[in-house]
């Protein structure tokens, strides 16, 4: 693909990740290549492009003849992805903490999350992907700690997973409940190895069981915005606009 038209599914990739992130596309969602290359304004090439690169991140699937879908959420999902992250994570923090490793960045990716949505700022509109990504910021920083970067590359495939699937318990899991939870995880991270990797675990298996409730309920609560479907005309263009790109002015792009 031509560098500008790569950096233009890029551009879509990066609008529809945003909105799967912060729960807008239901599970089971058919993305739609004419219908996403109509309202972005580019051919269907380069959406196609798009959808690829969040089918390799884990945030979308594709099925032969059929397209690319949201996942559905399923308990053998979650707990497959809870059990990686229990070996990268718990695996990263016993190493940190057995060589003595600086694990000032964890507090400082702490202190970033309680800012997201601070004390006294209701008002203050938060993307629900703002919040999820300073969740994830502190536990990347745990993996990294360990100094070891085949586990850092191994964690960052399936941090987007992650992410999207925690879109999920936000009716639970507010931005100052997660804030908390992690400066007690920190503060416990000096307990000693073993107290340390248990207070990791237990912090791991509450979103664990988050996600579980959320998929026990009979019908999934979803964070705001409501649900816009991609198929449906119903569904606003982001920003109801087409993309803003010279190479996308007066033709289409494939």
């Amino acid at each position: 693909m031509h560098a500008a038209n790569q950096a233009i599914s890029e551009q879509v990739a990066e609008a529809l990740r945003a909105e799967l992130l912060d729960g807008a596309l239901a599970p089971g969602s058919h993305l739609s290549e004419e219908q996403l290359a109509e309202r972005f304004g580019v051919g269907r090439y380069t959406v196609r492009s798009a959808l690829r690169s969040l089918v390799t991140a884990g945030l979308l699937v594709h099925e032969r003849h059929r397209g690319a879908f949201v996942p559905e959420l399923s308990r053998a999902r979650i707990d497959e992805l809870f059990t990686y992250r229990s070996v990268v994570e718990l695996g990263s923090l016993r190493l940190a903490l057995e060589r003595g490793h600086d694990l000032r960045p964890v507090e400082r990716a702490v202190i970033e999350l309680e800012r997201v949505d601070p004390a006294g700022e209701a008002h203050r509109h938060v993307a629900w992907h703002e919040v999820t990504a300073a969740h994830r910021a502190v536990h990347h920083a745990i993996v990294a700690a360990a100094g070891n970067p085949r586990l850092v590359a191994a964690y960052a495939a399936c941090e987007d997973e992650l992410q999207f699937l925690l879109a999920f318990i936000r009716p639970e899991f507010r931005a100052g409940r997660l804030a908390r939870l992690h400066r007690d995880l920190l503060n416990r991270l000096g307990s000693g190895i073993a107290g340390a990797q248990a207070a990791l675990a237990a912090d791991l298996e509450v979103g664990r069981q988050g996600l579980v409730r959320a998929l026990d309920r009979s019908t999934l609560v979803r964070p705001t915005p409501h649900p816009r479907p991609v198929d449906g005309h119903s569904r606003p263009p982001l920003g109801t606009k087409k993309l803003e790109h010279p190479s996308v002015q007066g033709r289409s792009v494939r």
